[in-house]
């Protein structure tokens, strides 16, 4: 337990564990954006597809436990590791340039990006998962929370600038937890780059089209799912 508590207070140890539940967490959101994409199947499949998901629920509340804990782990990482950088240069440069290639907007914004994001999925669970701050939520009524939840043009905004910095995060994120981890090596450091590129690139791109396919009126509402749902 000693030795476990040392290779956590370490900074080796703490971008292991965030390189771990970064993973985790990355798994998770192209899993979710493969699910939504069926609102693009008709204004059933979304309600389905929810409702599926609520048949077992010691496996649902088992899984939103693991990514509460591997969020918990990702965010404590990565605030014990800005601490200590705050600590070890409590002044500021004068003068800062980037650092050649290692550097990148990505890499630079990780810290912000990952505020961003965190706010964000607090809101999206109080916008679409709880309802508290969706006015016109239905308990089980997946599809038309999604539509009546992205008419709002504040709440499509918000989701697709949080979605941007998504996509920041996990292409630096992406390439960088092969490295952590030992899988490394530069005759396919190429591969890991290709890889984290394109799929920030699909999942910011898919996630975007859901508020934009909503305000250009092309997903719509299915009121008779609404009447539905209130009749049960």
């Amino acid at each position: 337990m000693t030795r476990v508590l040392a290779f956590l207070n370490s900074s080796i140890g703490r971008k292991v564990v965030m390189a771990v539940t970064g993973a985790m967490l990355l798994a998770f959101v192209f899993v979710h954006m493969l699910g939504n994409l069926q609102v693009y199947l008709g204004p059933t499949k979304l309600d389905e597809y929810g409702a599926a998901l609520r048949k077992f629920p010691p496996v649902l509340w088992g899984a939103r436990l693991a990514l509460l804990v591997a969020a918990g782990l990702h965010v404590w990482g990565a605030l014990v590791t800005t601490l200590e950088s705050w600590r070890a240069r409590p002044v500021s440069y004068k003068g800062w340039r980037p650092a050649g290639d290692a550097s990148t907007l990505s890499s630079r914004t990780m810290r912000w990006t990952g505020v961003i994001i965190l706010a964000f999925v607090v809101y999206h669970l109080l916008h679409l998962t709880l309802g508290l701050v969706h006015p016109h939520f239905v308990e089980g009524a997946v599809h038309n929370n999604f539509v009546r939840g992205f008419q709002v043009v504040g709440a499509s905004l918000a989701y697709i600038a949080a979605m941007i910095a998504l996509g920041l995060h996990m292409y630096h994120g992406g390439w960088s937890l092969f490295q952590t981890l030992g899988i490394s090596h530069v005759r396919y450091n190429h591969l890991r780059v290709a890889f984290a590129t394109v799929v920030a690139i699909v999942v910011v791109l898919v996630n975007v089209s859901f508020p934009v396919s909503v305000l250009a009126g092309i997903v719509k509402e299915a009121p008779q799912a609404v009447a539905a749902w209130l009749g049960r």
